[in-house]
């Protein structure tokens, strides 16, 4: 992030020296302040033209809403030539500056994951839409009291270099009548760009929406990501997904500006083998656990009952191995729950470690990871129990992989992000049914 009123640098030394240095910082502080300037300008002018086509959008009507989504989903059939031309050039990029197998993952389209999406985005059309309000107990006076759902207006979201996210938060936030200010990661910016110009926008068009509704920012320039969290103004509300440092630092700037967000930052899911797994059943679920590796699903924590260690662990390696996934086995020099889809290189990595029963495996998982998922191998019923109603997190699942916490596998629909917060509010996968405020109405009766 770069920094703000920060001062500037001196060097103690022989007057030449210091003369020289100052000069330098000057200049690096001009050209940040320059790039800092340019990527406020580009956000701005992206939330201005989403906030006057967020009128529009909020007064569609559901057959409209619903006919952009079915030509978002035809559009990205008939122009799936530019859009993989587009990600390749993403992908050759990424390789030469040595993104990882997990981050290529992530970048990567083809036609299969388009014809996915498509059909998500079909089956999105489908959903119904949530009442616009419901009726409340009466008050005295002979008043009637309702409760309903109003679209927030502009809604930002910064994402991960994953192209797919692109159509997941776009699609979300139509179907829910937000307007919206995209900007996802440089190494995904050409992917992105041609998805807008060759899908969104188009749809929207068609169906009689204005195109301006759902803006991309365009710069590849990290500013513009700190720039995204500060424009209450104009954009109330911003999702934040990624990896966890950058994502964690864009929140702490969301309060400043008084910008509320739902983050994203953290991933990294948990599967315990409890004494009483199933050899065969513990191998395929860490099979399925780990078919991606850079999706903050997968199977980071791989906990195994000490009792049964000796058991498992091989069953486990074996697995792992098949997967081409290499084992952090103790001692760790590194916390249980380190992120291994974020580091470059390292993705196809899973640790894994010992614990005496389902409690400490709940324990561990609430203390040392993020609270994303976490799922239990066995056939023991109160081991299950236990091990369900200690843990916090998330999602929680017994004998069924933690890649399930995904809002198409979980609830039909893609999902902006998932939510992993303590607090109230939307928590997991967040759809289009919470992407709306609250608003109470009194009429007479």
């Amino acid at each position: 992030m770069p920094s703000v009123g920060s001062a500037s640098l001196i060097v103690m030394g022989d007057a030449g020296h210091e003369s020289d240095v100052s000069q330098e910082s000057d200049v690096s502080q001009e050209s940040d302040a320059s790039q800092e300037s340019d990527a406020r300008r580009e956000v701005v002018s992206c939330g201005e033209a989403a906030s006057q086509a967020a009128g529009g959008l909020a007064a569609a009507s559901d057959a409209v809403i619903d006919d952009a989504l079915r030509r978002m989903a035809t559009l990205l059939t008939e122009q799936a030539p530019a859009i993989l031309d587009a990600n390749a050039a993403d992908m050759a990029r990424g390789a030469e500056q040595g993104l990882g197998r997990g981050l290529l993952d992530r970048l990567r389209l083809d036609s299969e994951r388009l014809a996915a999406t498509a059909r998500q985005l079909e089956l999105l059309a489908k959903m119904p839409f949530p009442p616009n309000g419901s009726a409340l107990d009466p008050l005295p006076g002979g008043l009637r009291l309702e409760e309903r759902r109003i679209p927030i207006g502009v809604v930002g979201a910064n994402f991960e270099a994953r192209p797919a996210v692109t159509i997941d938060v776009a699609s979300q936030l139509l179907k829910s009548r937000n307007a919206g200010v995209l900007r996802t990661g440089a190494a995904a910016l050409a992917s992105a760009a041609a998805l807008v110009d060759q899908v969104i926008s188009p749809a929207l068009d068609g169906a009689g929406i204005s195109a301006g509704a759902l803006q991309l920012v365009r710069t590849a320039d990290h500013a513009a990501a700190v720039e995204l969290v500060r424009q209450p103004a104009l954009i109330r509300l911003v999702i934040l997904r990624g990896s966890g440092e950058s994502t964690r630092a864009l929140a702490a700037e969301a309060a400043r500006a008084g910008v509320r967000t739902l983050a994203h930052a953290d991933g990294g899911a948990v599967l315990y083998l409890d004494r009483a797994a199933q050899p065969g059943q513990a191998s395929a679920l860490i099979t399925e656990s780990l078919d991606r590796l850079g999706v903050c699903n997968r199977l980071n924590l791989l906990l195994i009952c000490s009792a049964s260690w000796d058991e498992m662990l091989p069953v486990a390696m074996a697995a792992l191995a098949r997967a081409q996934v290499t084992a952090s086995l103790p001692p760790h020099d590194h916390p249980l729950g380190y992120e291994w889809a974020l580091q470059a290189g390292r993705e196809a990595t899973v640790t894994i470690a010992a614990v005496p029963d389902a409690a400490a495996a709940a324990q561990t998982a609430n203390a040392q990871t993020s609270g994303l998922a976490a799922a239990i191998v066995t056939s023991d019923a109160v081991a299950a129990r236990e091990f369900l109603g200690s843990y916090t997190g998330t999602g929680a699942f017994w004998n069924a992989s933690p890649r399930l916490l995904d809002g198409f596998k979980l609830r039909g629909v893609p999902e902006t992000g998932i939510n992993v917060d303590h607090v109230p509010g939307p928590r997991g996968p967040v759809t289009f049914a919470d992407l709306c405020l609250r608003q109470y109405v009194i009429t007479p009766v």
